[in-house]
């Protein structure tokens, strides 16, 4: 295989644009593989901070002043940016929250709670995160509802046929993942969207390792609610957006309260702000917000088609060097999946290799990636978790498959 045949992308250029990659860690070049947990930031997200802060720092939407103003504009062009990068209908269904764990503990807890009833079910699968786990669980546990499970196949797949036996008239929310951060399994959420509304249930689906890779089309999916974290498209942390139908959101709670998500309030009765200002309440995290919309700038100015290309290269190449170590089990190996490579070493704790790879700065994820039920699946405690980006390069995949030959052969 010949690398430079496979991907159009010039990396050297975009690697420019990430000044962290210039650091060396152990006195290593930074090889940076734990991009399904954090991504690396481009210098214009960077500056976007630093810009706000340094000259037009202020409160949002109530203000008449200047800076106000221009606050304001900057925060809700980002909401048209992300409306415009999943193709949602309108602005109104654009929330902005901390990140996905938060939209989905808002969907449980709002709509969880206004229509879950006792003895309705609740579906999710085998590969969740925690994230999609644990509210659901809570919100079953104060209302009688019931959590189902879809079973994983050996390769790391939903089990279609089991999620549509596992459908009945109880079902009232199916909850997945468009892809697992553990195994990189893209799933075949249309199709799970449409059993599901053929159930009669709403679906959200957790996107948080689709952003950066693949393109999302709201509308054309079908979806009721989707959740995507910034600091995994190149953005910053402590923000990122879910989207909702706004018929829906139109009828659900409020989910926190205060300042901004009100339109009156008297000691007697408060009434609620329109969409999608309802979801928002207080002070919202501003400049991460704003530095966001340069994340998604860089993603459609490089290219989903090419990313998704290079990345795809990538994941190929690696399978193939660091697959054919002795020794070596990969653990996920579903035909479609986003750039993640996660593996064992037989003989060898996961936590061990890690370590042994940062002393030769090579940057991946071990451990559960907090999907433990997933582990406990494949009888593990998990794994070592490579994760590529549109910035990482084939010689980096050389370095990763040489520095795994290394610690195989130290530690026996």
């Amino acid at each position: 295989m010949n690398p430079a045949s496979v991907t159009a992308l010039n990396v050297d250029e975009i690697r420019k644009q990430f000044p962290v990659l210039n650091r060396k860690v152990n006195g290593k070049p930074l090889i940076y593989f734990d991009n399904a947990a954090t991504s690396q930031k481009p210098i214009s997200v960077i500056e976007a901070l630093a810009e706000y802060y340094r000259n037009y720092n202020a409160n949002i939407h109530r203000g008449i002043h200047t800076l106000a103003e221009e606050a304001t504009k900057a925060y809700e062009h980002t909401r048209e940016q992300a409306r415009a990068f999943i193709n949602a209908a309108s602005p109104r269904e654009i929330i902005f929250v901390r990140g996905v764990t938060e939209g989905i503990n808002l969907v449980a807890a709002s709509y969880g709670r206004a229509f879950l009833r006792n003895n309705d079910e609740v579906i999710i699968s085998g590969l969740e995160h925690h994230s999609n786990i644990v509210p659901w669980q809570l919100i079953c546990g104060q209302t009688g509802a019931k959590l189902k499970v879809i079973p994983v196949s050996e390769s790391g797949e939903i089990d279609l046929e089991a999620f549509t036996r596992l459908l009945s008239s109880r079902t009232r929310i199916v909850a997945v993942n468009h892809a697992s951060n553990s195994l990189g399994t893209i799933n075949p959420i249309k199709e799970i969207i449409r059993l599901a509304h053929g159930a009669g249930a709403v679906v959200l689906i957790d996107g948080a390792q689709a952003g950066a890779h693949l393109p999302i089309d709201v509308q054309e999916l079908d979806c009721d609610f989707y959740c995507l974290s910034s600091h995994k498209m190149y953005g910053p942390t402590g923000t990122g957006i879910l989207y909702g139908k706004s018929h829906l959101l139109e009828k659900m709670p409020p989910y926190q309260g205060g300042g901004e998500m009100i339109k009156e309030v008297t000691f007697e009765k408060t009434t609620w702000n329109d969409l999608p200002y309802k979801f928002e309440a207080g002070t919202p995290n501003i400049a991460d917000v704003i530095a966001f919309g340069k994340a998604m700038e860089f993603i459609r100015q490089t290219g989903r088609d090419v990313i998704e290309q290079h990345e795809q290269a990538l994941l190929r190449y690696a399978t193939e060097k660091v697959g054919s170590l002795p020794g070596v089990r990969l653990i996920g190996t579903a035909p479609q999946k986003v750039s993640v490579l996660s593996f064992v070493v037989d003989g060898i704790h996961p936590f061990d290799v890690g370590q042994l790879l940062d002393a030769r700065g090579i940057a991946v994820r071990t451990g559960h990636h907090c999907t433990q039920p997933l582990m406990d699946r494949y009888g593990i405690e998990g794994t070592v978790r490579a994760s590529f980006a549109v910035y990482n390069t084939f010689a980096e995949v050389d370095a990763l498959t040489e520095g795994v030959r290394r610690v195989i052969n130290f530690m026996r």
